[in-house]
Order: C-alpha cells, then sequence, then structure tokens
C-alpha cells in the first residue's frame, strides 16, 4: 500500500529504511566491481543479507532495482554559468562534463543500458515506464545546462542554423567517444578545440 503522495505506507518504518539502504549498497557496489551482469537478485540478497521476499517489497523486479541503483550513482551535474560569453560558457561546461564521464564509468554503463531500450531488457509495461522515467532524468540532467546556454538570444545570434540536439551531440560526442573506445582522454585543451571548432563550423554570417 502506498500514501496519497505515492511513498510506501511502512517507508517511515526505519526497518524498511535500512532494508533499502542495504539493498542499494549490495547492487551499487556488485555493479561497481561487476557491471550490469553482476546485479543478479540472488547476488543482491546475498551480500544485503536482506530477504528475497522483501526486495521484491521494495522492488518490483531487477529491472527496478537495476533502475533505483542507477537513480542513485548518477553523478551532480552543476547549472551552467550565467555570466561571460557563449564560448566561455561552453568551454567551463564541457570541461565539466569531460571529468563526470572520466571520473564516473558508471555514467557510461547507465547511458549503454539505457541505449539497449526497454523491449530488449524486460517487456514488462511497468518495467518499461521505470526506465523511461530514469532516460528523462538522465536526458534532463546532462542536457539542461546545455540547453540553457544554446537557447538563448545570444547563442542563436552566434550560431547558425542551430539545432539543439545536434549541437549536443557535437560537442558531447568526442568525449563520450573518447571514453568508450579507450582511445584517448579529453584534456582541458581538447574541449576547448571542441568548442572552437563547433562554434567555428556555425558561425553565422
Amino acid at each position: 500500500m502506498t500514501t496519497a503522495s505515492g511513498v510506501p505506507d511502512d517507508a517511515a518504518d526505519p526497518r524498511w529504511l535500512r532494508s533499502r539502504t542495504r539493498l542499494l549498497d549490495a547492487a551499487s557496489g556488485l555493479l561497481a566491481t561487476g557491471g550490469i551482469e553482476a546485479v543478479t537478485i540472488d547476488a543482491v540478497t546475498r551480500v544485503s543479507k536482506v530477504a528475497r521476499t522483501t526486495l521484491y517489497r521494495h522492488f518490483g523486479s531487477s529491472t527496478h532495482l537495476l533502475a533505483a541503483t542507477f537513480e542513485r550513482l548518477l553523478p551532480h551535474v552543476d547549472p551552467a554559468a550565467v555570466d561571460g560569453s557563449i564560448r566561455d560558457r561552453l568551454i567551463a561546461l564541457l570541461t565539466q562534463q569531460a571529468t563526470l564521464i572520466d571520473e564516473a564509468p558508471l555514467q557510461l554503463t547507465t547511458m549503454a543500458w539505457l541505449a539497449l531500450g526497454p523491449g530488449q531488457i524486460d517487456p514488462e509495461p511497468a518495467d518499461r515506464t521505470t526506465l523511461t522515467t530514469l532516460r528523462e532524468r538522465v536526458v534532463t540532467q546532462y542536457r539542461e545546462p546545455f540547453d540553457a546556454i544554446l537557447a538563448t538570444e545570444e547563442a542563436h545570434r552566434e550560431i547558425a542554423d542551430l539545432d539543439d540536439r545536434l549541437a549536443l551531440t557535437q560537442l558531447v560526442g568526442p568525449i563520450v567517444f573518447a571514453r568508450l573506445t579507450g582511445l584517448t582522454v579529453i584534456t582541458a585543451e581538447d574541449c576547448v578545440r571542441i568548442v572552437d571548432d563547433f562554434l567555428a563550423a556555425h558561425a553565422a554570417l
């Protein structure tokens, strides 16, 4: 049962909170050391020492458990700076994103898992809803700071034929590709070059 706000009736029970924390701690550790495949119901209940029936009271399926774990581990993204030129703001934001991607490999694991599409993981409608909600949160969290810059009148004056989605791909894409392939580590100097190349290619005449 849940309250009108959607919070389970027993969520205020310290035992409920402790068991949920232990389950998420166990799932987080397994995900960090063994990847998605390591986060099984059996493994999580064994590591957490929480009963399977209790796990299912918290999480309706392994997909719900993984989604909750990913959401817990998503690194915080600070808002974009509001001062400075479009170039300076994009460089600062892209450098921050490059650091997050380099230091938080679970972010890439999350992106890869979400990219599979809900139907390829679990066809249950409830699981599709869970994945959609997590995907929307990831998109919002990492896209909004760029939108805050690219949606400004100044950006539209400086950047010709601005397509916000394509711009985000062109700016962040090289960083994600470098991290996924291990080809190189994107430095602050690389971020400057990526932004300068992007602005030069799209300079309004």
